[in-house]
């Protein structure tokens, strides 16, 4: 238990102070929608170009552990449709995006550090072989799901083309796209290339959770906080244990490579399904909401997987 906390404690301390430099004051709350685009279109490209381009990724991209990952997500997001659609009585377009809420992981501004934190840079190889797909299946999914739903849908082919578009346009996918190029081409970074790289590298994991803990004091708790804590249980909890299931029990990938992706699906919401949200004006608080009740309850869900995966 020590160990867990050992882990656990830099990371959302960090977000603490990152949540109380802006409640206070101390640091400005538009200062932290830059500081989070300097990690997601700077620093985190940086990150995942250098680790693609230095690690063995054809070893890495291992089916079972991101055919799990992903199974898992979707069903979860199935799971979050029917729920919003029978429990809490939402219109289709609505139930879509409450499900995306319990779908779409934060795998970079809490995934990356905590995994980094947890089983070091053996773990990036793994992490990163599902990053370069999450954006691509989920976003995709969600959005043709809650086209076909809603009765002001576009068609699938305009849908698709947006989907595309936004997913193309991510500054994520052009580092994992370069780092991919360089990987198979034999590319070898010179040592100021090489040092440059790793220093914005390193940049990513204070920024990202100092950026998500100035971000929590945009979200507040609305009436729609039941959705969103459906939304986190399902997240936390149902993702990981549906990918546990696969990977461990199904298919037997080793604990020691099969906790990668066992540890990432239980990271919390990112800010996507908040951008889902409002590009559609469906579920908006119940995005913020799920965002911030994850977040803040997966310091202890976070450490339980933890344990049950004995670190």
């Amino acid at each position: 238990m020590l160990a867990i906390l050992t882990v656990i404690a830099p990371i959302f301390a960090l977000m603490a102070f990152g949540y109380g430099a802006v409640r206070f004051r101390l640091f400005p709350a538009d200062g932290i929608k830059g500081l989070i685009a300097f990690v997601n279109n700077f620093a985190t490209p940086c990150l995942l170009f250098h680790s693609l381009l230095t690690s063995d990724f054809s070893s890495a991209f291992n089916i079972a552990i991101i055919g799990p990952f992903y199974i898992g997500a979707l069903a979860c997001f199935a799971l979050g449709i029917v729920i919003a659609l029978k429990a809490f009585g939402n219109r289709p377009g609505e139930a879509v995006s409450v499900a995306f809420s319990g779908t779409f992981t934060n795998t970079v501004l809490v995934g990356l550090p905590i995994m980094q934190r947890a089983y070091g840079v053996d773990a990036l190889p793994v992490v990163l072989s599902i990053i370069g797909l999450h954006g691509a299946i989920l976003l995709t999914s969600g959005m043709v799901t809650i086209e076909l739903m809603r009765r002001d849908g576009a068609s699938l082919g305009k849908t698709l083309l947006v989907a595309g578009k936004r997913v193309g346009s991510n500054p994520l996918i052009w580092g994992i796209a370069a780092g991919l190029i360089g990987y198979f081409s034999g590319l070898t970074l010179i040592e100021p290339a090489d040092a440059f790289f790793r220093m914005m590298a390193q940049a990513v994991v204070p920024a990202a959770l100092f950026g998500i803990g100035g971000a929590l004091n945009e979200f507040k708790l609305s009436e729609n906080w039941k959705q969103a804590l459906i939304a986190s249980i399902i997240k936390l909890i149902v993702h990981p244990a549906i990918a546990y299931v696969l990977m461990i029990w199904v298919l037997h990938v080793p604990m020691e490579i099969a906790r990668y992706g066992i540890l990432l699906s239980a990271m919390p919401a990112g800010v996507n399904v908040y951008v889902f949200a409002t590009y559609y004006n469906r579920g908006v608080s119940v995005a913020a909401n799920a965002i911030l009740i994850g977040t803040v309850a997966s310091a202890v869900t976070v450490s339980g997987w933890l344990y049950i995966l004995s670190l």
